[in-house]
């Protein structure tokens, strides 16, 4: 069913890559969960008001707030296809990310309002009516969750959408839920304890603690989460396998929503080169990034110096010495300004972030160490982190 709903109602299902068709996937995925809660709460909403149990009421509620929750990944999908325009010229993919926010939302108040009424059942424990038609419904409610947690997860990962994973963890969540609102009936029946209210508090906590997470993930790539190193390996690979390219530095990566990637880089070129070449493969380079990987790249030319032996021989023992201080080190724009007294080394130095407060303390090392091999020389160093 997974595999069959996609080829029935998407068409071109397999380029997920293609904003049109990853908005198709996240409306038949919201579409889905609001048919199938829909149904379960209509269930177990009978069976709790026929058994007197607030957890199965509670459960029912929380498949209805997850009917809400498809409304809205449905409603962000299709929000978030619509083209750039002049008040949003990245286009409105961020959507995506929002959609996934107000799910989490949604589970944090349902989470809070089942607390109230499993403190006030405990507080007024009531017996639970038990029957063989309100095992019947949790069970199969566990079954439709199962695997609607698979379709979601399968999706989600299918096309990396933060979204559909929530939407899946949420499913898995309301697998545990229903459990122990059966396991609940059952102790009632056999031992005669009322833990219904100890379930549902236990079950609130629950989906307070994964609304928490849920809203933490959909709300990192909101507040600009670091690229991951895979990608930023990934495009630093490729760049390097471009001819003339000798290096590149200053990788940022910017995320406006799903296949809304935006990134700037500086590429370093020997300087004897053809100017004209070079822009010409820079131009290759950003073509290719959008074509491959619907990356919009703005590349920053870098004329390098080669063919200078003094130079050279500075950078390479102005490496060394950074990597001694830290391995974590590295050194791009290596340039060398001579003077009639002394020569300074001017040079950007990358830093982990958690040294920021240590610039000065990195910068008097760093010159110390020059100066041991030279006197003339002096350090000028930019910090990039």
């Amino acid at each position: 069913m997974t595999n069959l709903l996609p080829r029935l109602f998407i068409r071109d299902y397999k380029n997920f890559e293609n904003p049109t068709v990853r908005s198709a996937y996240g409306k038949l995925a919201g579409v889905v969960g609001i048919i199938c809660n829909v149904l379960l709460f209509a269930a177990k909403l009978a069976i709790g008001l026929l058994s007197g149990s607030v957890s199965i009421t509670a459960d029912a509620v929380n498949n209805l707030s997850d009917a809400s929750s498809s409304v809205v990944t449905l409603l962000g999908f299709k929000l978030a296809e619509k083209p750039a325009d002049e008040d949003h010229p990245y286009g409105h993919a961020r959507m995506e990310y929002l959609s996934g926010l107000a799910v989490a939302a949604l589970i944090l108040v349902i989470g809070v309002e089942l607390v109230k009424s499993s403190v006030t059942k405990i507080i007024h424990p009531e017996p639970v009516a038990f029957s063989p038609a309100l095992v019947v419904v949790l069970v199969l409610s566990m079954a439709v969750k199962l695997w609607m947690c698979h379709f979601n997860s399968s999706l989600g990962h299918r096309m990396d959408s933060d979204t559909l994973k929530a939407t899946a963890a949420d499913s898995r969540n309301d697998v545990i839920t229903t459990g122990a609102v059966l396991l609940a009936a059952i102790v009632a029946q056999v031992t005669n304890l009322y833990i219904d209210g100890y379930a549902g508090l236990l079950v609130a906590l629950f989906i307070l603690w994964s609304g928490v997470g849920i809203a933490k993930d959909t709300m990192d790539p909101l507040l600009g989460l670091a690229p991951s190193p895979e990608l930023v390996q990934q495009i630093s690979d490729e760049i390097r396998g471009y001819d003339k390219v000798l290096g590149l530095h200053d990788l940022m990566v910017h995320d406006y929503g799903p296949g809304r990637r935006f990134a700037s880089v500086h590429v370093e070129m020997d300087s004897q080169e053809d100017p004209l070449l070079c822009h010409d493969i820079i131009d290759d380079i950003e073509h290719d990034f959008l074509k491959k990987h619907r990356i919009q790249l703005v590349i920053h030319y870098d004329p390098v110096v080669t063919d200078d032996a003094e130079l050279n021989e500075m950078r390479t023992l102005t490496e060394q010495v950074v990597k001694e201080l830290d391995p974590r080190f590295s050194l791009h724009d290596f340039r060398m300004v001579r003077g009639p007294g002394h020569t300074n080394l001017v040079f950007d130095l990358v830093i982990p972030f958690e040294l920021h407060e240590k610039r000065r303390e990195i910068a008097h090392q760093v010159n110390d160490r020059i100066k041991a091999i030279d006197q003339k020389y002096n350090v000028v160093i930019t910090f990039d982190h």
